[in-house]
Order: C-alpha cells, then structure tokens, then sequence
C-alpha cells in the first residue's frame, strides 16, 4: 500500500454497489467493468455481458451487508519477512508481502482482508478481462489500501495522476514494487574456492608437506653447507620448487575445468527453466515467456500446464490442480472462482472445499479458465520452495561407478606405495650402519625415498576418471542442445546410449504435427483433395458451397465452442495456436464455412459447460444454449470410430433432420473411416445432441456439472473429417539407423489399427510383425505379454496407462527403454521409462517436466541424436579408463621395480618426471578423450546391456597388452640400454642422457598410446574422424611441444639432459612401436584372452583378497587406536572394515562358460555391488 503501513485494525467493507463511469483514462484500473460483445479476446469459457462498456449502467437496489475483518491479525508480517510489507512510494495498494499472506499458507482471511477478486484487481491496477495495457509503463494513479478494498469508492477516482515518463520502459513500477518472475542466479563456485577444494586432497598436502621438507633440505645443501672442492653447484632445491610447480599445474588445471563445467551448467539450467505461456494483455492472448509474467497479468490454464506464478481464480471450467509437489496433497483440488468464493465468504456459507487459490509449481489436470497473478519469483510459493532447496548438481551414475573404481585403483596404488616405501626404508635402515654420508645428506636420502613412495599414490589416484566423465557430459549436453535435445536429467545422456527399446508417439514425432483437413464425409455430401482419393469426389470449396447456413452453422459450433484452441499471432501473422487437431478444423472453418473470428463466434454462443478431452473415451465436448431458447445442444467431437458407436441417429447435412442410424449406414460410415485410415489420415467424428433441458433427465451430476459419460448415448451422427499428418522427412533413414543400431523402435498411437499401420509402414517401423489395440494389450496376462512383446512394432489405440505398462513390462524383461511423449497423461510413462523424452513445441509443461530430454523441434531423428552422444559419452569415459589403467600399471610397477633394484634406491623415474606424466594421463587425455564427437558408425553396433562391465574383455587385452610393451621397452633401456647402446656405466653424463632418454620414451609411449585408445573395438583405423575433434590435436601438440621443451629446458627441475638427434630418433621410434604392437594386440583373439585372464587371474584375485583383510584389519586397528576417545559406534566401525577393500570379481556367465567376450572383470568399491 500507499503509506506502507497497515489500515486500522478492523474495516468495514459495504458490500453494496454504485453506479460510477467508465472511461478510457479509468478502465486499466477498474476491474469486472466492462466486456465488449465484440471483443477480441479469444477464451470460449466467459460467457459475455451485452452491454455498451461506454455507458453508465443503471443504478442497482442491491441490499448490502456488512463484514467485519480483522486486519491486525490478518495481513500481520511474519517474523524476518517485515521488509516485504514496506515499499517506498507504491502506487499500488499492497505490498508483495501483503499479497504473499494469500498463499503462505492458503488464508480466506487475507482473501477477504484484501477485498476478494474485485479488491485485488483494484488494488492491482489490472482488468480480469483485458488483463493489463500493453502500453503501460509507469502506471496512471496510486491506489490506497482503502479504496481498494471498499464497494464503494468514489475517493478512488479523484486520486490524482501520476505522471508517466515518456520513452520509458514497460511496466517500470509494477517490476519495481512487486519484481521479476526470475530467481537470483545460481552462481557458478568461485574459482578461488575450486582451486581450494582442488588442492584440499590428502595425498596433495602429503605431497606439499614433502616438498617443503625437500625444498628446505635443498636450500640448506645449497646455502647452508660448504661445497668440496670441485663439486657443482647444488641445485638440489629445484625438485622442491618443480614439485610444488606441478602441483599448483594440477591444481589449477583441475579447477579450471570443473569452473568452466559449472558455468556450462548454470547455462542449461538457465535454458532448462526457459519456457512460453498464454497471458491477456490489452484484451488479446499473447505467448509470452514465463520471465515476463508480471504481478496483475492475467494467464490462460490448460490441462498440462505447470503453473509458474501464484494467483487468483478468475473464472473457468471445472478446474482442478495437482499440488502434490507444491503443498503435499495428494488428491486433485477443485478452484472455486475468486467472485464466487468472495460471495460465498460473505453470506457465510460453508466455506468447505473453497479454494480460489492457484500455487506456483502446481499442474492443471482438468479443466480450462483465468487467473490473476499475485506474486512473481522470489515472493511466490514455488520460488520460495526454490530458494530453500537449491543444491548442488548430483553425481550421475556413471560418475559414481567411477568414483567407486577410481577408490578401489587408488587403495591398490596406495598398496604398492606402501610396499615398496617399507622396502626401501628397510634398506636404508639397514645400511645406516656402513653410511659414510652427512646427516644432511641422509636426511636427503630418505625424504627421497618418502617422496617418490607418494609420488606413486599421486599417479596412482586417477582424479581424471570423475573428470572425464563430467567433461563428457557437460560437451555433449551442450552438443546436443545445439542439435534439439535439452537434458534436463544428466544421468539420461548416458543412459541413451545403450537404450534397446524406443516407444515413439506417431503425431509430430514422427510425423511434422501440421495438421489439414483433407477429406470429409457428411451423410451423402464429401470431398476430398488428398492424393489417391477417387476424382469424382468434391474439392472443399465445392462441398462447401453446397452446404446450407444451418449445416454450416452446426459444423462451426462443433469446431469453435468445442476446442481449446485459440487466435495469436506467430511471427507476425494471425494463427490458431492450440492442438493441430483443432487448429486444422478451425482453419476448415475460417476458410471455407464462413467463419469470421473465433472469438465472435464464441461470443455469438452461451456456452453451459465445459467438458475437456476424455482419454478413455478419446472426445470432448461443450454444452450450448441454443438461439432460439428451445432446448439445450451437446457438441461432442473425437475418434471416430469411438463416437458412432455411441450414435443411435444421423442427421440429414442440410436441414439437420435425424433419423434412425441404420446398420448399413453404420457399415457405410466404418467403410470410410476404414479408407481414410488406410490413406494415412486421423479421422474426427462430429456428433451432436439436443436436449430439452440441462442438465438431461437421467444424467449424472457432480458439483453441479454433469459427468461426462452419463450423456455419452444415443448421439446423433453428422459426419468425419480426415486430416492428414505427413510423415517428417528423414524419420524413415532415422528409424532405419536406430534399428540398425539394435534399438526395436515401436508406435505407441492413439490413432486407430489401420492408420497406425499405414504410417508405421511408411516410417519403417512396421516391417510384418504385431499390432496390437491398447484394450486387447492391456488385458494380457504377464507371460502373454512377454510372448507377444519381441515381435510387438504398434499398440494403436492406446490410452497413457497402456504406454506406462508397455514400458514397465519391456523394463521387467531386462530392456533399456527410451518412451516419447507430449500430454499431461504420459508422465506415468515418462517417469517410468529409463529415458523420457517430451516434445519441446506441443508437449505439456507436466510432461516435460516428467521428462529427462526436452526434443526442442519434436522430431524423431533428434532421439537418434541422443542416441549417437549418448553412445559416445559411454565411450569416451572408456577410452580414457583403457588409458588411465595402462599409464597407473607401467608407471606404477616401472618406479616399484626401478627404484627397488637401484643401489641409491632412485626410481628411474624421478618425482617430478612422475607428476608431470599423471598431468598428461589426467588433464590433459581427459580433455583429449572425453571429447571425441560421435560418427555415424558408432550407430553401427549393438546396445551394450545393463549388465556389462565398465571394462570390457577387448578393454583389458589393450591394457595388458600396451602395459607389457611399454614396460618392456622402458626396462630393456633402463637395465640394458647402456650394453645396447654402448654407454659407459661409470660416465655419468651418459647416464644422465639415458636416463633422460627412458623418460622420454615413456612420455612419447603415453603419446601414441593416446591413439591407440581412440578405439574400442578390434578395428585397426585409430585415426577415422580425429580431424573433427579439434580438442584431440590441440592438446597432443601442447603435450609434444612441452614435452621437447622440458628435455631442452627442463634439465635442472626433470633431472635431465638434452639429447642429440640420435637419441630422440631412438626415443621417439620405440615410442612409435605401440602402434602396429596395438595391431598385434588387436588381432590376438579375445577367446584366448579369456582363457588366460582366467588362469592367471584366479591367484592374482586370491593374494588380492588375502592382502585386503590384512590391510583392513590393521587399518581398523590402527583407527580404534587413533580415535579410542572418539564416540563412534561399533556399526560404524563394521561398516568401515567392510568398506576398507575393493571387491575384484572375475565373473562366469551362468554355464560357467565365458561367452563371446570371455570372463569379465569387475572391480567394485561397495560390498552391496560385490553381491550383486
């Protein structure tokens, strides 16, 4: 309000109303004043007042009553929340706060403290009819909380103009008073705080606390103590630096990449929450976005819709909402309209059930109307719910299985960095008593030992696995928002991939959604102008030529009073916006029946209810009052074939005479609706019924409205349409690559057998198999099901509960099932599906939010899409895990074995060189890797089932095979390169020289091993498609060009040399090896492998399970030590033995026989999947 504060503790409201004048300067502020019998606005559910809006209307004798209401107590702020009822200079007459008490929770109180419907829109400055001025921009008067809410308020029109500023923007003061419909953005984590996280990694401090220690030594040998005659200078401080270095490099590459994967989700949230719906502005239907919502706009609700504001009741039909998800009831509430429930407040009726109240967040389920919006954004019901429960983005799946393994690599590498720290301490213990070094020297010695020894935990810890997967999904995530599919649902883009099964609506999924009436049969009168049809028939502007003015008139009542749709503008043109089906019969009615404006022919009709769309019974219908005042008329319309079956008498076309609805009429009719489902067209059946009065004798009534099917018998017959929905071009070559693909693609339709079948044939889906009716399907018994499901390619005539347990059954069978769907019915389906896909265009705001990937254009071959980025985020994340297990072995057991046969106990591979090699395996083939785009070929082979490991049998040939090579190669330099080379043992130059070379040859092994992992499968082309990932050799440069600059440059920090021509011919060629070795591995066969995992497996998983009870008991025992005064439970102390080890399984199929792809090896972080 005005003044900010509340008005006197208790007001007098006079019910009683007065004449006053309405002009253009006080219509946008006076509310319920006038409706023009000619309006524009296109709602077919306000029945309109027939009087001049520029008239002042006779005075009215109404009595009056008086109604005492407590404001104090009211419309009193809640504790924290006082800055929401003080606006400074609100021309409004509430604040947001004031408004919020409506909802928080539901208050009737504040209902009628606020003055009901008419107070609210008064006080709103808006109109329930005309909705607010699309010319506003400051508004024209400021509006006190009394004049309001008061009947009578003379004092409302002598408050005096604001003045607006010219050239302003729109709606200035209604967003400054009452804000956006926007939540504050969800900001990305700062980077400062990543690098935090980042760095807050146990073995990383591990690893900085060694460094110190080492840098410290290094400082004090090089300043502290007096060199020898003839020594170098020390440098023993650069491993200390270059440590830390590589560390801050890890660090900091590993934050940037989650930083920038956290701002690429912030983005698709933002596009996740981007969505349009119908409001009145100016007194015209408007798609506006639902940002744009303003406080005092008036929205259209339609069964589907998701509400995105808090509001008001205006007016409607028989409108119930689901608001589970906003308030917890479960069952479907009933609206009362806001003038209705204020009536019913003041004659202080039972107030039961009354509720004028529409919750953001809730869904419409029945029913159509308007209502007022109250409160936007932050201040709404659903952005409060939202502001309170915003989280972080959930690990997928997939993540979490690689989390699990990447767990189980590290305790396995930590096992070996334990190992051979112990071994050599017990060599430098034991040769203590024989050292002739300093202390420092010693010091030296062992803080190298500790250093290398957690330098192995450090590359045995693969933080690249998580990374990769992340990378993978926010890359295509953003791929293929860019080719139509919005993922909503992260765990969906993964889980497409190997999807076996896709249940497919047929209208604007596989077919373009662009409805036209095409053919039409009313009694002895047709046309038809689609191809095939016979040439005697008429063309549409023949038939309807012939048609008399009753005829004509009948067809547009059942078209235009019956149907949702509604006039808009698109792109600048006048259109029908609703249901293709309607809209095609509209644009029927507009071009060729005469039909002016929707909207007059509405007006020109009383409409009495409202019935909306049955999905059992596939119609709906509207109940008129006729002209002439004799009777009543049901208009009914929906499949047609359903409909004559509810048809006892046909009406005459001309003169609409009925008569007996003979059995060869009957034939006659089925015969044509046969012919157009045979030419691919949907047919619509028009029936009708006149009733002397309503509701009928017999009829069933539920809150004064008459159920549906109580009426539905005894219909008379007019006549069909046929519309045609042509198929999309390129869903043909699209179902054909899916079935290619292995994934059984199967219509789900509404539409009868015989145009199911016709445009399954056409699409390709329907190739000789099962096509089943949803009522046949439904009464299956489980083992029928299952026998019928293999072969089953269309289910016509199914209702949503059939899609749902189509889905549910193909799941059971052991099916990954993707399910499209656009109605507010499919979500049972939707949600049941592994993968629900909603369409973007038509698809209801319920079903797109029991959807995990949005299709933006409707189109099948988008699933395909999905299906291709799917597949390839799969790979990616093995292709990486082949190379990230190859480098932990080689480099794992090189610096084990290297280090345990060296006198001064060094590993061939120094710290620094170690850190550097787990950036290249981390970041940078992550990076690499995980970007890979998919080729068409990847549609080229079978889904991989439920079942299948992350680490496929071929994926360990690879493994074990380029771990022997490259151990191989770097043992063969390290222990024999100086025989083979011709070096002298004692010449420490060419020591250095070819120790430098077995770092570079294991850098350049990882090289080249990065294309060998560029494959999966047994083919030999490692190259096919890699000028597309422009990732891939971006970062193989920056490795090759950093890796020749650290052997030029990086001598003192690597501990290296440069080196000649020669040897870098050697390193690089030996390196090169690993590509026709891949050749070789790939054609050694997988059976044989198998064989041998077996054989050598089965001892390696016993020591393995031995050691892990070892490890766990000692590490249990060393934890009640530790925290012996700590009050942990026993159970928790259970639970953490249990978790101390990995399971390793090699598992059998159930014939104990290893089928195609031999023995599968599982490694698994959690009991629960070692049981599984």
């Amino acid at each position: 309000m005005a003044s900010g504060t509340l008005s006197p503790s208790t007001l007098a409201v006079d019910t009683r109303t007065r004449p006053r004048s309405d002009t253009n300067e006080t219509r946008v502020v006076t509310p319920g004043s006038f409706v023009s019998n000619m309006s524009n606005i296109s709602n077919p559910f306000l029945t309109p007042a027939h009087s001049n809006p520029f008239s002042t209307p006779a005075q009215s004798d109404c009595g009056s009553s008086v109604l005492s209401v407590d404001l104090e107590a009211t419309l009193r702020p809640d504790p924290g929340t006082e800055a929401d009822f003080e606006v400074e200079n609100n021309p409004f007459a509430f604040s947001p706060g004031q408004l919020n008490k409506l909802q928080n929770p539901k208050s009737l109180a504040a209902f009628r403290a606020l003055g009901g419907l008419t107070g609210i829109v008064r006080g709103l400055q808006s109109d329930i009819h005309a909705g607010l001025s699309v010319d506003e921009t400051t508004v024209r008067t400021s509006v006190t909380f009394e004049q309001a809410v008061r009947r009578t308020s003379d004092a409302f029109f002598e408050s005096p103009e604001r003045v607006s500023k010219s050239g302003s923007d729109s709606f200035i003061d209604r967003t400054r008073v009452f804000g956006r419909n926007i939540l504050p953005e969800n900001r990305a984590t700062p980077i400062w705080k990543l690098m935090w996280n980042a760095y807050n990694d146990k073995v990383i401090i591990l690893l900085t606390v060694a460094a110190v220690i080492s840098l410290a030594l290094g400082i004090y040998e090089t300043y502290g103590t007096v060199p020898e005659p003839g020594d170098p200078p020390s440098v023993d401080w650069v491993e200390g630096v270059a440590i830390i270095i590589a560390i801050l490099i890890v660090t900091l590459v590993g934050s940037l990449n989650d930083w920038q994967k956290e701002r690429a989700f912030v983005k698709l949230n933002a596009k996740k929450e981007d969505r349009e719906i119908k409001v009145i502005r100016s007194g015209k239907s408007f798609m506006v976005n639902v940002r744009d919502i303003l406080v005092g706009d008036v929205l259209h609700l339609e069964p589907g819709d998701l509400i995105p504001v808090d509001g008001v009741y205006i007016s409607g039909h028989d409108l119930k909402c689901d608001e589970s998800s906003a308030t917890g009831e479960s069952d479907a509430i009933k609206k009362t309209p806001g003038e209705q429930a204020m009536a019913l407040l003041e004659s202080k009726a039972d107030q039961k059930g009354l509720d004028p109240f529409i919750i953001s967040g809730s869904k419409v389920l029945e029913g159509v109307g308007t209502f007022l919006c109250t409160s936007v954004g932050v201040n709404s019901s659903f952005g409060k719910i939202m502001m309170s429960v915003r989280t972080d983005i959930e690990a997928t799946p997939l993540q979490k299985k690689l989390e699990r393994l990447a767990v189980a690599i590290a305790k396995l590498g930590g096992t070996a960095a334990g190992l051979l720290f112990f071994v050599l301490l017990f060599r430098f213990l034991g040769g203590l008593s024989t050292d002739t070094r300093t202390s420092s020297q010693k010091a030296s010695a062992f803080l190298d030992i500790l250093i290398v020894a957690v330098t192995i935990i450090v590359v045995a810890v693969p933080e690249g696995l998580p990374l990769a997967v992340t990378l993978a999904l926010a890359f295509a995530t953003t791929r293929l928002l860019k080719e139509n599919n919005l993922v909503r649902v992260l765990r969906a883009c993964e889980t497409m991939g190997n999807a076996t099964a896709i249940c497919s609506d047929k209208t604007g999924t596989l077919t373009t959604n662009k409805m036209t009436a095409v053919a039409g049969t009313f009694g002895q009168s047709s046309f038809s102008k689609a191809e095939g049809e016979k040439t005697g028939n008429q063309t549409i502007s023949q038939w309807a030529a012939s048609l008399s003015d009753k005829a004509k008139d009948a067809i547009v009542q059942s078209v235009a009073i019956n149907s949702t749709a509604f006039e808009g503008e698109e792109a600048g043109q006048v259109t029908f916006i609703g249901s293709k089906t309607e809209t095609a019969l509209l644009q029927l009615a507009r071009d060729h029946l005469g039909m002016q404006s929707l909207a007059e022919a509405r007006a020109n009709e009383q409409v009495i209810q409202m019935m909306p769309f049955d999905s059992a019974n596939k119609c709906m219908a509207a109940v008129i009052k006729l002209r002439d005042n004799t009777g009543y008329r049901i208009l009914v319309k929906g499949a047609s074939e359903i409909l004559l079956n509810y048809c006892k008498e046909k009406a005459d076309v001309q003169s609409l005479d009925t008569s007996v609805l003979t059995v060869n009429d009957r034939n006659e009719i089925k015969s044509v609706i046969e012919s157009y489902a045979k030419s691919s067209l949907r047919t619509i059946g028009i029936v009708f019924k006149d009733f002397p009065q309503w509701p009928p004798t017999n009829a069933v009534v539920e809150d004064d409205h008459v159920q549906f099917d109580s009426v539905l018998k005894d219909l008379v017959w007019l006549g069909l349409v046929g519309i045609q929905d042509p198929v999309r071009p390129g869903v043909p070559e699209a179902v054909r690559k899916a079935q290619d693909a292995g994934v059984v693609v199967r219509m789900v339709t509404g539409d009868n057998a015989v145009t199911a079948k016709a445009i399954a044939t056409e699409c390709g889906i329907y190739t000789g198999g099962v096509i089943m009716e949803g009522p046949d399907f439904r009464r299956l018994s489980d083992e029928e099901m299952d026998a019928k499901l293999p072969k089953l390619q269309v289910l016509a005539r199914s209702s949503p509960e059939d899609k749902r347990i189509l889905v549910a059954r193909l799941k059971a069978l052991g099916e990954t099932v993707a399910v499209t769907g656009d109605g507010t019915n499919d979500a049972p389906a939707l949600k049941t599906a592994d993968v629900g896909f909603s369409m973007g265009i038509c698809g209801t705001e319920v079903a797109k939010e029991a959807s995990e990937i949005v299709l933006m254009d409707d189109n099948f071959a988008s699933i395909l899409t999905a299906l291709k980025w799917g597949r390839a985020v799969n790979d990616s994340v093995q292709k990486f895990l082949q190379f990230q297990i190859t480098v932990n072995i080689t480099a794992v057991l090189l610096a084990f074995v290297s280090a345990v046969a060296d006198p001064e106990m060094h590993s061939v591979l120094t710290a620094v060189q170690l850190l550097w090699v787990n950036l290249i395996m981390d970041t940078f083939a992550a990076l690499a890797l995980a970007t890979d785009p998919p080729t068409e070929k990847i549609l080229d082979r079978q889904p991989q089932p439920k079942s299948a490991p992350l680490i496929t049998t071929n994926m360990w040939k690879m493994i074990i095979g380029q771990a022997i090579f490259q151990l191989a190669v770097t043992f063969a330099l390290h222990f024999g390169g100086s025989a083979i080379l011709g070096y002298d043992p004692n010449n420490q130059t060419q020591q250095t020289e070819l120790n430098t070379m077995v770092f570079n040859t294991f850098v350049w092994m990882q090289i080249f091993n990065e294309f060998n992992n560029r494959r999966l499968d047994n083919k030999f082309n490692i190259f096919e498609g890699i000028h597309r990932n422009k990732f891939f050799i971006l970062i193989n440069c920056i490795m090759i060009g950093a890796q020749i600059a650290i052997i030029f440059v990086g001598g003192a920090a690597f501990e290296i040399t440069a080196i000649d021509g020669t040897q870098w011919a050697i390193c690089v060629v030996a390196a090169a090896v690993s590509l026709p070795w891949a050749v070789v591995v790939r054609l050694f066969p997988d059976a044989w492998f198998a064989r041998i995992a077996e054989t050598v497996g089965a001892p390696v998983v016993i020591a393995y399970w031995f050691l892990a009870e070892v490890c766990a008991k000692i590490g249990t025992a060393f934890s009640r030590i530790w925290k012996s005064k700590a009050t942990s439970s026993p159970e928790e102390e259970k639970q953490k033995e249990k978790e101390a080890a990995p399971e390793i399984i090699v598992s059998e199929d159930d014939n104990g026989i290893y089928g195609n792809s031999g023995p599968e090896i599982h490694i698994i972080g959690d009991l629960e999947q070692g049981h599984r």
